[in-house]
């Protein structure tokens, strides 16, 4: 095993075969250092590389599925095999789904607590030591605005979210003055994959919010690191939204979100097989007739 002094520093960008992941990566291997990206597509991470390749950036591939027990393990073995060790962790893996809980795969919603909470909490608590040991480094977990706020219909997304964000900002005030910072990002919606993979870019909100560009969202994500922010928040309409979400009581907020995320043709969750409108309405008019009569 090579030791600590010999090994080199490196960017370890896990999600980082694309979207916001892949363009932080492009960004931090501007900077000269070694990027080392992990995801599942060999393909993707294929592509991914060759982009950083062509800019005259280093980097190395993992393929590897973050919810494998030992996924950390693998990963830190791998560095330490190739010289290197994690001197900047960015969590940028997770993912979301649209729809009523109580509809939704179970398997599939638990996972999003696996790999946006769990995956991350193992990494990040596998190499914050090493950082603090060598007094420099840190931490950038991809948050969102969805963390300021419950959010019906994606309910587990906005609350893996929100522990990122808590978990981020509690690891940031701790290690004040150790030379290791922990940026938690938390833009709004962005122009990647994700909007269509989880079923987003069909809600009413996400057609109202402006979109913007993951490069636009890694440049400040990367600047706001380097300079020790505890929370960056790329753009005027996410920085807006979260004002609107702190003003607004949740017995308006919540009502609002979850008809701007729910469609009209949406089954209904109570279970009924109906579409939401039908089967609200329906039992919206019963209870107004129940109320007619009793009063």
């Amino acid at each position: 095993m090579t030791a600590e002094s010999e090994l080199r520093p490196a960017v370890v960008v896990v999600g980082g075969s694309r979207g916001i992941g892949k363009a932080i990566a492009d960004v931090a291997a501007r900077d000269g250092v070694a990027v080392v990206l992990v995801a599942r597509s060999p393909d993707d991470l294929a592509a991914a590389a060759d982009d950083i390749l062509t800019a005259g950036g280093e980097v190395f591939t993992v393929a590897l599925d973050l919810l494998t027990d030992d996924a950390a393990v693998q990963i830190e073995s791998f560095l330490s095999a190739n010289g290197l060790f994690c001197d900047v962790l960015v969590n940028s893996a997770g993912y979301g789904l649209r729809g009523s809980a109580t509809l939704l795969p179970v398997g599939d919603q638990v996972g999003i607590v696996d790999l946006n909470i769990r995956a991350l909490t193992d990494l990040t608590l596998r190499f914050l030591p090493g950082m603090v040991a060598r007094g420099r480094g840190g931490v950038i977990n991809l948050g969102s605005v969805a963390s300021f706020t419950p959010g019906p219909y994606m309910a587990l997304y906005y609350a893996s979210k929100g522990f990122v964000r808590s978990f981020s900002e509690a690891l940031h005030q701790e290690l004040q003055r150790t030379g290791v910072t922990v940026t938690c990002v938390a833009p709004g919606p962005v122009s990647t994959e994700f909007l269509e993979r989880s079923g987003a870019n069909r809600a009413a909100l996400f057609k109202v919010l402006p979109k913007v560009d993951s490069h636009y969202v890694a440049e400040r994500a990367w600047r706001g690191f380097k300079s020790g922010r505890r929370l960056v928040i790329p753009g005027i309409s996410a920085k807006l939204a979260i004002v609107v979400t702190s003003l607004l009581p949740s017995a308006i907020l919540l009502p609002l979100i979850g008809r701007l995320q729910r469609r009209s043709n949406d089954p209904c969750p109570c279970g009924s097989g109906k579409k939401y409108k039908a089967c609200h309405g329906v039992r919206r008019g019963s209870a107004e007739r129940v109320v007619s009569k009793r009063g």
